[in-house]
């Protein structure tokens, strides 16, 4: 069974990982701190990040290669962002951010 996964922000960050491959994220506010989803391009959330403001979660992204789409009009013009519904997937490396081994 699928679960699915409200998330009420479209502010969505990216990453180029391979050719035709991005990891996108998503910034929502839950319960007075702020979690940071990833997921793939068919909006399966693989990982998760929990931060204390909005601001720490911006600079992580930033500092672990991650763009806002929006800011990117170049990137808009070949990469399509996924559309809702998310949903828990694993993923084929395990938690990939949360692990730390892919996240600084």
């Amino acid at each position: 069974m699928e679960i699915t996964v409200k998330i009420k922000s479209t502010d969505y960050w990216f990453k180029v990982v391979d050719f035709l491959q991005q990891n996108w994220a998503i910034i929502e506010e839950i319960k007075g701190g702020y979690t940071v989803y990833f997921f793939g391009d068919t909006a399966g959330i693989f990982d998760q990040l929990d931060f204390e403001s909005i601001s720490e979660a911006k600079i992580a992204l930033n500092r672990n290669g991650f763009g806002r789409y929006e800011a990117d009009k170049g990137a808009q013009e070949f990469i399509v962002k996924p559309k809702p519904l998310f949903y828990m997937r694993a993923h084929p490396s395990g938690a990939i951010y949360s692990s730390g081994r892919y996240w600084l």
